[in-house]
C-alpha cells in the first residue's frame, strides 16, 4: 500500500512538474509575443519592409534605432559555405572560413541513423554560429523521383518516412545551437532542368502520401523556423506565391509561424506574393534593391491599398519571431559556437565510414587483410579527384580533403607495394544552366586502360574508383542518362580480365548503371562522395576496421526505362509541364508492386558478418484506428565480426478501395551487435498511419480489414511478416 501511495505521490508530483513547466513555457512564449508587438508598432512602413528583402546576396538588414540586428544566411546542407562577397557571387577571399564537410544528403540517408543526422546538426550549428550566421539554407529533402536529377546527392532518399526521420534528427540538433534551419525546396522540386519555368502536376493523394510527409515531419516534428519556396510552379502557380501550399497548407494545416522565403531569384510578384504567404525575398541579381518585389513596390502595394498593413505586419512579426528564438536579441546567452575541432571531424567520419554500402563481396574478397598483400593496384579518377568544392551551393571550403589514394598510402603504403594508375579522364565540363558534358563523356582513352591493365598484372588486388563528379551530380542540371562516364564500363572489363581480383568503389551521390560491371567483379562498394574524410573511411572499410552498414536510401535500376517517371516517359515533361503519372508508385513502391526486379533494392546493404532477423510479432492480433501496433523481433549477429542490422519494417494492405503499393516502409531501426549477441528490437506503428489519402473525402482513410507487416532488411528481402486487423 505504501508503495502505491508513493507511486501516486511521484506521479502527481511529476504531473505537477510537467505542468508549471507547461505553463512557464506558454507564459515566455506570450511575453517573446508581446516583444514582438511592441517592436512591430515603432516601426514605420519602411522598416517594415526592409526585413523583408535582402540587401545583398545572403544578409537581410536590420534596424538599428530597434535594436533589430542584421540578418546573415549561408548555404550550408552538409557545411558552412565560404564566405561570399556581399553584392556579387564571388568568394570573398577570407583565411578563416574553410569548415566541416560532411557527406551530401544520400549519404546521410543511407546511414539509416537518425542519431548520425542529430551529431552532423549539432556540429553545423556550432560552425554557423562560430562563422557568425544566423540561418543555414538546408536540409534538401525533396524526394528522389529520377535518378537523372542533379540534387539527388543532396535530397536524401526516394522515401518520405526515412527523410522525415533524418531531417527531424538534423532540425533539432541544428536550431539548439541558436541557428534557424531553411528546409528546402517547397515544393516538387523534383528536376533541375527548366527548374525556374516547369509547372508540376500530381494528384492530391501523391502530394499528401509521397511528396508532403518530409516537409510536415520537419515543421511539426522538428520545429522547423525557415522553409525556402521551390523554383517550380505547382498546379499553375509559382511555388513562392501559392495560396494552396503557402496558406493552406503550410500556414493553417501545419500550423508554421516561421519564415517563408523564396529560393534566389524565384520571386515573381509583389501583391499575389504578399497575399499568399511570401515572408521574405532572397537573391536576385538587380544590384538596386529598392526595386526588388519586396521592397518599394511593397510599400507601394500597402500606400494604393493592394496590400494591407496587417499583412506586411504578419511578415515582420514571422521574422522576429525567427530572431527571437535564435537568441538574437540577448547575444550574451546565445551559442557561440565552434568551428573544426578534432570532433566535428570524427562526426564526419562516422558519416562517411556508416553511410557505405556493400553491394557485392562473391568469395568474401572483402574485407582485404593488408598485412598479407604485397602490391595492390588503385586505379581511377576517382582515387585521386576532391569533391568537397563541387555541387555549386552546396559546396565547401573544407580545412582538408583526404583522397582514397592519400588515405592509402599514409595507412599501408610502408608494407604493401601500392601501385597507381589514372584508367579514365574527366572529359566533361560544367557551366551552370546548361546540359552537362559539354564535351564527349563517354570516349575511352586506350591509353589510360593499358596503363591500368598493366598495373593491374603486376599487383595481386586491383581497387578501381569509379563513379561520378559534381560534373553530373550538381545543382543547375541533370544528369543525361545513368551511364558510368568516361568509358569506365570499358576499364573495369579489361581490368578485371587482367585480374580477376578486382574491387571496384562507387562514388556518386545518385543512381548509375551497373549493369555492365556487376558479373564482372566479385565486389562492389558504394562508398558516395564522402566529404572530408571520404579517403579514411573507405581505407577502414576495405581493410575491415570497420564494417560496412549502409543500405541504399533509393532503389537502384537495371536501367533508366525501369525508373517509373521515365517507363510513362513524363519526365522532364513537356512544353514546360511535368505530371506525375506514376502517382504514389515512386522508387521502390513502383518497382515492388509492378514486380519489376531492379539491380538493387531500396534497402539494401550487405555487411563483413551476417544477421539473422526472427520472432516477428505485435502485441495483439486487432486493433482499433486509435490504436498503436507494438510489434517486435529478434536481431542475431550470426557471423563473425561486429555489425550493424538495420530492421525494416515495411506494411500492406491487401484489400483496400483504392492502389495501395506492395508495401510501405513504416519503422526502422539500426542495431549494432558483437558476434554471437542478440537483440530484441521493438518498433511502434500508429494504425493512424497505416491510411490513404482518400480524395474522394478529402481526408486520411483507414479502412477496416487485414493488413500485413512484413520484417526484413530490404524492400525485397523479407524475414517474417504478420497479420493484423483493424477494427
Amino acid at each position: 500500500m505504501k508503495k502505491i501511495v508513493r507511486q501516486f505521490v511521484f506521479s502527481f508530483a511529476g504531473i505537477i512538474m510537467a505542468g508549471i513547466a507547461n505553463a512557464q513555457h506558454v507564459a515566455n512564449d506570450n511575453r517573446q509575443e508581446e516583444m514582438i508587438r511592441s517592436l512591430v508598432s515603432q516601426m514605420t512602413l519602411e522598416e517594415k519592409v526592409s526585413l523583408l528583402h535582402a540587401n545583398s546576396k545572403f544578409y537581410v538588414p536590420g534596424i538599428k534605432r530597434l535594436g533589430i540586428p542584421e540578418w546573415a544566411l549561408s548555404d550550408g546542407p552538409h557545411g558552412v559555405r565560404a564566405e561570399i562577397n556581399r553584392h556579387d557571387w564571388g568568394y570573398a577571399g577570407w583565411t578563416n572560413d574553410s569548415a566541416t564537410c560532411f557527406p551530401p544528403g544520400t549519404a546521410l540517408a543511407a546511414t539509416w541513423n537518425p542519431r548520425l543526422a542529430y551529431e552532423r546538426g549539432v556540429v553545423l550549428g556550432e560552425e554557423a554560429r562560430f562563422r557568425k550566421k544566423d540561418i543555414l539554407l538546408g536540409p534538401g529533402i525533396n524526394i528522389i523521383r529520377s535518378p537523372l536529377c542533379g540534387r539527388n546527392f543532396e535530397y536524401m532518399s526516394e522515401d518520405p518516412l526515412l527523410i522525415s526521420k533524418m531531417s527531424v534528427a538534423y532540425i533539432k540538433a541544428l536550431q539548439s545551437k541558436d541557428v534557424a534551419v531553411s528546409v528546402k525546396h517547397w515544393l516538387a522540386n523534383n528536376q533541375e532542368e527548366h527548374r525556374d519555368s516547369i509547372d508540376v502536376y500530381m494528384s492530391e493523394r501523391a502530394l499528401r502520401e509521397i511528396y508532403l510527409p518530409g516537409f510536415k515531419a520537419s515543421i511539426t516534428e522538428g520545429g522547423a523556423y525557415t522553409v525556402m519556396a521551390a523554383y517550380n510552379k505547382f498546379r499553375g502557380d509559382w511555388c513562392s506565391e501559392n495560396e494552396y501550399l503557402d496558406r493552406n497548407i503550410l500556414r493553417k494545416e501545419l500550423g508554421f509561424n516561421g519564415v517563408l522565403m523564396t529560393d534566389w531569384a524565384a520571386a515573381h510578384s509583389t501583391v499575389k506574393a504578399a497575399l499568399t504567404g511570401l515572408d521574405l525575398e532572397m537573391g536576385t541579381d538587380k544590384q538596386d534593391y529598392n526595386e526588388w518585389y519586396f521592397a518599394n513596390p511593397l510599400i507601394k502595394a500597402v500606400e494604393e491599398g493592394k496590400v494591407p498593413v496587417t499583412i506586411v505586419d504578419e511578415k515582420v512579426k514571422n521574422v522576429l519571431r525567427v530572431m527571437v528564438k535564435t537568441k538574437m536579441f540577448e547575444e550574451e546567452n546565445r551559442e557561440k559556437g565552434k568551428m573544426n575541432t578534432p570532433q566535428h571531424q570524427q562526426a564526419a567520419y562516422n558519416d562517411a565510414a556508416e553511410a557505405a554500402v556493400l553491394l557485392r563481396n562473391n568469395g568474401n574478397i572483402l574485407p582485404l587483410n593488408f598485412n598479407k598483400i604485397r602490391s595492390i593496384a588503385v586505379i581511377g579518377d576517382n582515387a585521386t579527384r576532391k569533391h568537397c568544392g563541387g555541387g555549386l551551393s552546396s559546396e565547401i571550403k573544407t580545412l582538408y580533403e583526404i583522397t582514397p589514394l592519400d588515405a592509402i598510402r599514409k595507412k599501408f603504403g610502408s608494407a604493401v607495394k601500392i601501385n597507381f594508375a589514372q584508367g579514365y579522364e574527366k572529359q566533361s565540363t560544367f557551366k551552370e544552366g546548361s546540359n552537362i558534358g559539354q564535351t564527349s563523356t563517354d570516349k575511352v582513352n586506350w591509353k589510360l586502360i593499358d596503363d591500368a591493365v598493366e598495373v593491374a598484372k603486376e599487383s595481386e588486388v586491383v581497387l578501381i574508383f569509379g563513379g561520378l563528379n559534381h560534373d553530373f551530380d550538381t545543382e543547375s542540371s541533370d544528369k543525361q542518362n545513368m551511364d558510368l562516364p568516361y568509358g569506365q564500363d570499358v576499364l573495369i572489363r579489361e581490368v578485371a580480365k587482367a585480374n580477376p581480383n578486382t574491387v571496384v568503389v562507387i562514388i556518386a551521390g545518385s543512381p548509375v548503371k551497373l549493369a555492365g560491371i556487376v558479373q564482372r567483379v566479385p565486389a562492389i562498394l558504394w562508398s558516395w562522395f564522402g566529404g572530408m574524410e571520404a579517403g579514411n573511411a573507405v581505407a577502414d572499410l576495405l581493410s575491415g576496421k570497420i564494417n560496412p552498414s549502409g543500405k541504399l536510401p533509393f532503389t537502384l535500376p537495371v536501367s533508366l526505362d525501369q525508373s517509373p517517371a521515365h517507363a510513362l516517359g513524363n519526365f522532364p515533361g513537356r512544353n514546360l509541364r511535368v505530371n506525375y503519372e506514376e502517382d504514389i508508385l515512386v522508387g521502390y513502391r513502383w518497382f515492388d508492386t509492378k514486380k519489376i526486379v531492379p539491380q538493387y533494392p531500396f534497402g539494401y546493404g550487405l555487411s563483413y558478418t551476417a544477421f539473422s532477423i526472427s520472432h516477428f510479432s505485435t502485441n495483439k492480433t486487432s486493433y482499433g484506428k486509435g490504436d498503436t501496433i507494438h510489434a517486435k523481433c529478434i536481431i542475431k549477429n550470426t557471423g563473425a565480426r561486429y555489425g550493424a542490422e538495420v530492421a525494416q519494417l515495411y506494411v500492406s494492405d491487401p484489400v483496400c478501395s483504392v492502389l495501395r503499393p506492395e508495401k510501405e516502409l513504416r519503422a526502422f531501426e539500426k542495431v549494432f551487435l558483437r558476434p554471437g549477441e542478440t537483440k530484441t528490437v521493438e518498433l511502434n506503428v500508429k494504425v493512424a498511419d497505416l491510411a490513404f489519402y482518400d480524395e474522394t473525402k478529402k481526408a486520411w482513410n483507414v479502412e477496416t480489414g487485414e493488413f500485413v507487416l512484413h520484417i526484413g532488411n530490404s524492400s525485397r528481402n523479407i524475414s517474417g511478416a504478420v497479420k493484423i486487423s483493424v477494427k
